[in-house]
């Protein structure tokens, strides 16, 4: 890996954050009205998941993924360029920030090329907007970064300089915990 890209990786990486309880609750309730709002994407799961009495509790075995599922790239996401490196190398008209430092500073990770065209198996998602997606390094190396989008009822992958940015292209990304 290009020694510029180490560095940057390595000062984007995110602080452990922990969360008041009051905040823990209000999450854990968002999360589960999403949940029971979207059943098609996890069909045959129960949130409550446990009713035998087993008190099941989160040992460390396996994880459970987060991924962004608004119908378009998230509005507070768009109008950035790919990475840090990027964003430095823009001479003028810099946009805010980047979608790969926006995602680690959520302690998130773009999505990867299979992981969007998983998510678009549950739903029909960028459908007038599109998404930076984690791109293979060699491409980096060379300037290029990888974005993707559904149109036509089929899902894109299309390849841009990294240091693009529109105002219908942002990231999803995803949390694994």
């Amino acid at each position: 890996m290009c020694p510029t890209l180490n560095r940057l990786k390595a000062a984007e990486m995110p602080k452990a954050k922990s969360l008041a309880a009051n905040q823990q609750d209000s999450l854990l309730g968002t999360l589960q009205a999403r949940f029971d709002a979207h059943m098609h994407r996890h069909a045959g799961l129960d949130w409550t998941m446990e009713r035998s009495g087993g008190e099941p509790d989160v040992v460390g075995v396996g994880a459970c993924t987060f991924v962004d599922c608004s119908a378009q790239s998230p509005k507070g996401r768009r109008s950035v360029c790919y990475d840090r490196e990027a964003l430095n190398a823009r001479k003028e008209h810099k946009p805010k920030s980047s979608a790969v430092h926006m995602a680690t500073a959520m302690g998130a990770a773009l999505l990867t090329v299979d992981e969007y065209r998983a998510l678009q198996e549950l739903g029909e998602f960028d459908t007038t907007t599109s998404s930076w997606v984690q791109t293979p390094v060699a491409m980096r190396q060379l300037g290029g970064a990888l974005f993707c989008d559904r149109r036509y009822d089929t899902i894109f992958v299309y390849h841009n300089g990294a240091e693009s940015y529109y105002a219908a292209r942002g990231f999803r990304c995803s949390l694994k915990v």
